[in-house]
């Protein structure tokens, strides 16, 4: 029998890993998870943050739960996917969201804040991938693999931001998202890419301020930032079975700041 649209987006009976969860972005993907029914594992490094967040998520009537680890590090990540699973049993949705940013000319880039950035932005991507999948979903022949890039990934950026580490990490989170799909679609998981544009958060704060909040709103068509909600359709979307037919796919959740011809 066909099912309705809202059984197709139903989560109940799932379980989701979100890294970078304690804020921001992550947090409200999370959020979205949770509230289509799915149990929820937190992680980032600061456990003071992650308990916040849980609290909160448990106070909107999510069960959740967090894990302190850091996602650059091959042997916390190794540990964080044996809490989940001791813990919440096999993962079905693997949210891979912590990053980290750096603003430098290209010709003054710290190779070491090169190496940070990559470290998480894409390694950390691929590790936790690999654990998951070898751990939990290849063998069931099902899962859902969410991983942020971001709009400045698909191209450069206006000179005075200066990013190139952090712009070539998201193009490599793009082309790894579709090169996954395509080894895994067979095992029955579903990898996609969110690419947002600019949302207010700690790691765009210095941003906002060094650009100004109403140029940046004036380079988008809809003429606003995003929010609180903006990621939540799409996360729910690609984590459901209502895009079960859907991998190897990115979306640009921007306000139209990456159709803007020189934008």
């Amino acid at each position: 029998m066909t099912r309705t649209v809202l059984q197709l987006f139903d989560l109940k009976g799932k379980t989701a890993l979100v890294t970078g969860g304690s804020r921001g972005l992550g947090l409200q993907l999370a959020h979205a998870l949770g509230e289509a029914g799915a149990r929820i594992m937190l992680t980032s490094r600061k456990a003071a943050d992650l308990e916040e967040a849980t609290a909160q998520l448990q106070g909107a009537g999510i069960d959740a739960r967090w894990v302190a680890a850091d996602c650059a590090d091959e042997a916390d990540i190794v540990r964080l996917v044996d809490e989940t699973l001791q813990r919440m049993g096999d993962i079905d949705i693997l949210v891979n969201n912590a990053g980290a940013a750096w603003g430098a000319p290209a010709e003054d880039h710290p190779v070491s804040a090169w190496d940070k950035v990559m470290n998480l932005n894409i390694r950390g991507y691929f590790l936790l991938s690999q654990q998951v999948g070898k751990r939990s979903m290849i063998a069931r022949k099902q899962g859902r693999i969410i991983n942020l890039a971001s709009i400045a990934g698909l191209g450069g950026n206006p000179p005075e931001m200066q990013t190139i580490a952090y712009n070539t990490s998201k193009g490599a989170v793009v082309n790894f998202t579709r090169a996954l799909a395509c080894e895994w679609g067979r095992y029955g998981i579903t990898v996609n890419a969110i690419c947002p544009g600019f949302f207010p958060s700690k790691m765009t704060r210095g941003t906002l301020e060094n650009l100004g909040e109403d140029a940046l709103i004036s380079r988008a068509p809809l003429r606003r930032l995003g929010d609180d909600e903006d990621l939540k359709g799409i996360t729910l979307l690609y984590a459901s079975d209502a895009g079960k037919h859907i991998t190897g796919q990115w979306l640009a959740v921007d306000g139209g700041v990456s159709i803007v011809t020189g934008g």
